[in-house]
Parts: C-alpha cells; structure tokens; sequence
C-alpha cells in the first residue's frame, strides 16, 4: 500500500476542482441554467447524459457549484446550497424524496409516510427555509426510481405547500446520468419543464484519461505518481471498457493495496490486512450512508437493530466510535465533528473506498448471546457483504 496523504479523493463523491476535458460541456450547462437571475420563466432544468466514466457526475456537480458562486456573488444573503442525491442507490420515488429531506432533517426517517408526504415535505422545508437551491440528481439510469413525481412537484410547488402559500425560492435542477434513463425519466414531465436537448458527452479521450488518472494519484499521494502506474491503470480501465468512473476504481484498489490487485504492480503494494470490526457495522454503515455519509446517530440505529436480529446486545456508543476509529485508519472512512445536533455537534461518518471493497475480520467478542451461547461471526475472515442491486443494504430484521 503506497503512503497517501490524501485517501479522500478516491472516494467515489469527491468533486475534482476542474472538469478535466470537460470545460466546454459544464460552460453549456451553467449558461443554460442562467444563474443567477435566469430570463425564462421556471423550473430551470438541464440533463447531462453520458456513458457511465465520462463526466456526467462531475459536470453536473461542478455545474451546480458554479452556479452557488454565482448567486453569492449577486448577493450573500440567503446563502446557497447544492442537494445532491445519487439516485442507483435509493429505492424508487420514496427513497429520493426521503434523501433530499434528509439534507434538512438527518434524523427524518420516511418509513410508514407516502412518497408524495415527503415531497411536500422537501418542498416546504425548501419554502421555509427561502435559500436559493441547486438539486442534482445524479446517477439517472434505466431500471432506477421514477423520478417524475419528483420532477413534476418542482414544476407546480403550490399543490404541495399549505394554503395561502404559493411559489419557492430560486430552485434549479440538474439531471446526469445515461441517456436511456434521462429519457425515461423526463418522459413525463416534458410538457411541463424544458429539459431537451440534453448536453451530451462522449468518451474520455486517452490523454484526457491519463490526466485525470494522473491528477487524482498525485492529489491521494501528495506528490507525482509513478509514469508506470498511471500507464497501467489507464489501460486496464480500457480493456475492460470503462471511462473515468473505472479507471479511477482501478487506481483506488491499486492505491489501497487491494489483496487482489488486478494490475500486479511492483513496489510497496501489500493487501490490507482485515480490520477487525462486526460484519453488522459493516452493514450498518452501508445501509446508512448510500455509500456516500451518515450521522453516527443512524449508524448506531443500524447496528442495534442487527444486533438485536442476532440476539446479541448492540454495541456502546464509545465502542461502536473505536471500531469507526479502525476503519478510518485503513483508509475506508473519515469521521467529521460538525456543528448542530442536541448536543450542539454531530458526528458524520464518511465513505472513502466502496464498501464492498472493504476487507474485514469479526471481532472477536465474548459478549454473550440474549439467549445464551457465544457469537457465531467470531470465527473465520470475511469480506463486507455487497449491496444487492437497485439500492443500499436494509436490516433483514
């Protein structure tokens, strides 16, 4: 494993600071959304469409926090934001809403409420609070949530928000994702918002490729990649027929010393050894997180429900922190203090390498079973459990 000064930027929501290759596109996009005081009427809606690893992600993100700049430049006051969703990992409509109203409430739990409560809800939160607003919906593919209700709410808030109160605070939305799914899920709604024509990117060419796979290894490592590595990455990412999206992956398993490296570098590589953890936290964080971030707080609801499932007592707070304390340290996740909560902070637990790239070993514990017996998970090596296709892992229980 190569010493990094910089892990994070391997992570899958890390917004390089410049769309490499890309600068055209994201000029398209910010012009379109017309920021900050847009000539035609709302909602303000732009798609990016592209194969997955060529930029959709980026371009649509750095397009929003090109147009946050641009309203604080007009005026500091509200100040902007940017809600961004990947929309793969939710389950449909529900799932959407419930993530967007999360970003006002991070203890919101949507279970038992219809999708169209939570909408209503996103839109009076958004009413409210009278900040202008970028949403990105991103990763937009075919076979993922109906996105419609959602659209459409944007395009006529009023039916949604209480009587006698009509109209939002400056809202755009951004669309990424493929072409096929951005059709499916505008399909609906373009009678009411003008999304077409998308903005389209095509493949990476090699030498952007290699740039950007140069560019991230030398911000991880803090200082210039071996030629060697950026060459071989780059190639295995073209044979297996990927963009951006793969070559970055293929780094990150380089990088991180994954014990089956698909490049068989030389030098300093060496597989991670297991991180003794309970394969519930595990599950737990990626249930959680989307593969993106948590609150502590949720987490912790995560791990005693499992916990519970097994017949064993959830962990303390303290000792569920110092497992958190030993993913970190491999390099799988950051914590971060941040201000707000009953207790005037809260506690974020921030994915840096895909969980089901994780490499765990069950702590082994003495805690004794609710109902007598020792725990079964302390034996053997395990890897996290991948998360089933079509959104992030749910408790069995």
């Amino acid at each position: 494993m190569l010493a990094m000064a910089n892990p994070e930027v391997l992570a899958n929501d890390w917004l390089p600071p410049l769309a490499l290759g890309r600068e055209r596109e994201l000029n398209e996009v910010v012009l379109r959304l017309d920021a900050p005081m847009p000539r035609a009427p709302p909602p303000w809606v732009v798609a990016v469409a592209g194969a997955s690893g060529s930029g959709t992600s980026t371009v649509a993100r750095r397009a929003a926090r090109e147009v946050v700049d641009r309203l604080r430049q007009a005026s500091a006051d509200p100040p902007p934001r940017v809600l961004t969703v990947r929309t793969a990992v939710q389950r449909g409509t529900h799932g959407v809403a419930t993530s967007l109203l999360r970003r006002f409430d991070e203890g919101f739990d949507g279970r038992g409420f219809p999708a169209a409560e939570v909408i209503a809800g996103v839109l009076r939160r958004l009413r409210r609070d009278r900040r202008p607003t970028v949403v990105v919906l991103d990763d937009v593919d075919v076979g993922g949530p109906d996105l419609a209700p959602i659209l459409r709410a944007f395009a006529s808030p009023d039916r949604f928000l209480p009587e006698g109160e009509s109209g939002l605070p400056p809202l755009w939305t951004i669309l990424a994702g493929s072409c096929e799914g951005l059709s499916t899920a505008v399909a609906e709604v373009e009678t009411s918002m003008a999304v077409r024509p998308f903005v389209e990117l095509g493949p990476y060419p090699g030498s952007y490729l290699r740039a950007i796979v140069r560019d991230r290894a030398e911000r991880a490592l803090g200082r210039a990649p071996p030629t060697s590595l950026v060459a071989a990455v780059v190639e295995r990412a073209v044979a297996d027929g990927g963009g951006a999206r793969r070559a970055v992956d293929v780094l990150r398993r380089e990088l991180v010393g994954h014990p089956r490296s698909p490049l068989g570098l030389p030098g300093p590589l060496r597989p991670l050894e297991g991180v003794a953890v309970e394969p519930r936290i595990v599950r737990a964080i990626g249930t959680a997180s989307g593969g993106v971030a948590a609150p502590l707080g949720e987490v912790k609801r995560l791990e005693a429900e499992l916990a519970r499932g097994e017949g064993i007592r959830p962990l303390p707070t303290t000792t569920l922190w110092r497992r958190i304390v030993r993913l970190e340290r491999a390099g799988y996740v950051r914590r971060e203090i941040r201000t707000g909560g009953v207790g005037g902070t809260r506690s974020i637990v921030r994915v840096l390498t895909p969980i089901d790239e994780w490499v765990t070993a069950p702590y082994r514990s003495g805690t004794p079973r609710a109902g007598g017996g020792s725990d079964p998970l302390a034996a053997g090596l395990t890897e996290a459990p991948s998360a089933p296709a079509g959104g992030p892992w749910r408790p069995s229980g």
